[in-house]
């Protein structure tokens, strides 16, 4: 199954996203991930939502939200045509004598060690899928203490927006 990346916008008050996660939920599709936040418009939110399936499930997935109320616009973000990004914190055991070591692997990647203790470090890196992937490959042989992740952020390439789609909103 291909991974699904669809662009939600909605109104932005309570209970919506309870709504739109419950339609998934409903129709017996899990979420990978769900990213929330505001735009530019003050009253509208996009959320992020990334599942599994084929291009029938997409095709289903979006009728239903268009059905909901509080659903301004939907457009799925395919691969060749999008940006994503996703944030993740990763606490590593380490003292003094790894240092040095994690310092190489998260320069290689571009990350930053953005906290350091006696005993562990922080990283932040902010890519796509396989960039993130690619480090905690690398960070294999050290003791991985806690993972955070924002979930996956994305947006079409060029001068297409959702936004200009909806300008009734």
């Amino acid at each position: 199954m291909d991974r699904i990346v669809i662009s939600i916008l909605v109104a932005n008050y309570s209970g919506v996203l309870n709504r739109v996660s419950g339609l998934f939920s409903r129709r017996g599709y899990n979420i990978d991930s769900l990213t929330v936040g505001t735009t530019e418009v003050e009253d509208i939110s996009r959320i992020t939502a990334v599942a599994h399936g084929d291009e029938l499930v997409l095709e289903q997935i979006t009728k239903q939200l268009k059905k909901l109320e509080d659903v301004i616009a939907v457009e799925a973000l395919p691969n060749n045509a999008s940006v994503y990004r996703e944030l993740v914190l990763i606490k590593v055991e380490a003292d003094a004598s790894q240092r040095a070591d994690l310092v190489s692997i998260v320069d290689i990647f571009r990350a930053k060690i953005i906290d350091v203790s006696p005993t562990s470090v922080v990283i932040e890196v902010t890519g796509d899928e396989p960039k993130v992937n690619g480090l905690l490959s690398m960070l294999d042989g050290f003791n991985i203490i806690e993972i955070v992740r924002t979930g996956l952020a994305g947006i079409s390439r060029g001068l297409n927006s959702l936004n200009k789609k909806n300008d009734n909103h």
